[in-house]
């Protein structure tokens, strides 16, 4: 799995637990959601990613998008 693939899942799969936890404990979970959103637009404009960075000092292989 290349370093796209990696964030993209990561990024729903947080979504999806953020709005399980929300349903089932706190509506302040929605913040989770929306800080995830901002983090995937910006970096559609920037081309920066902290998690894109963390795994490829980790040696995960490079995708398309984060180089």
């Amino acid at each position: 799995m290349n370093i796209d693939r990696f964030v993209v899942g990561f990024a729903g799969f947080m979504v999806l637990i953020s709005l399980i936890l929300y349903v089932f404990h706190s509506h302040y979970w929605l913040w989770l959601t929306a800080f995830v959103g901002a983090n995937l637009l910006q970096s559609a404009f920037t081309g920066f990613c902290p998690l894109a960075k963390l795994l490829k000092l980790l040696g995960t292989k490079p995708g398309n998008a984060y180089t």
